[in-house]
């Protein structure tokens, strides 16, 4: 067995103790979002088959959802993106949620919005191995958010639909204001950026950020 010295313990036991510092009870986890879609039922049935079920891939950190093996093509007025991802379970509305790099290739100018607020979006032709359809709206480029569960909420002083800063630290570190909270007893504390934040932030999934109240 090897033993270590003395110098090398408080070494190891400092930085511990720094990392749960760095750890409190304002830093989270982030989440990078791909490009993705959600289906109602009844657009499963028609680009699938009827009565299809999605198939889960993996689950996502929030409880209840996952990425589905399934997959569809997105159409724009100027070009296509092939093989996006499904999310399941299916919801009541069909929405596709995009990075502005992916509106350039589409040739869409979509508005941020949180997940839910379709209306008014620019919709857009789905494709599926069995059947198509056209959205007459639902694509939108999803604002960023926290998830956080009501205790840390409330250890933290931070209601739901409130807007925080996000510091991200490192060597293209920056703040990202007007960052939505939602808060909800199923949710689990995390930063979702799309990829263009994730890549101008240099982070990736699991790095912690600071969440910093507005005052």
């Amino acid at each position: 067995m090897v033993m270590m010295n003395e110098d090398a313990l408080v070494a190891l036991i400092t930085d511990a103790v720094l990392r749960e510092l760095r750890l409190g009870k304002n830093m989270i986890p982030a989440a990078i979002s791909n490009r993705h879609v959600h289906l109602s039922r009844e657009h499963v049935d028609i680009l699938f088959g009827k009565g299809y079920e999605l198939t889960k891939l993996k689950d996502l950190s929030q409880k209840g959802q996952f990425a589905c093996n399934e997959k569809v093509d997105i159409v724009g007025p100027q070009g296509v993106l092939k093989g996006v991802r499904v999310l399941g379970p299916a919801r009541k509305e069909t929405q596709v949620e995009v990075s502005i790099t992916d509106c350039y290739v589409l040739g869409l100018n979509p508005p941020v919005r949180m997940s839910g607020d379709i209306k008014g979006s620019p919709g857009g032709k789905l494709i599926g191995p069995l059947g198509e359809i056209e959205l007459k709206e639902g694509i939108i480029i999803a604002a960023r958010h926290i998830h956080m569960d009501p205790e840390s909420a409330r250890k933290l002083g931070i209601k739901d639909k409130e807007k925080v800063r996000v510091k991200v630290r490192g060597i293209r570190g920056l703040v990202f204001d007007e960052t939505i909270v939602r808060v909800d007893n199923s949710f689990v504390n995390e930063l979702h950026l799309d990829t263009d934040e994730g890549n101008a932030a240099y982070i990736k999934n699991g790095d912690y950020v600071e969440i910093i109240k507005n005052e």
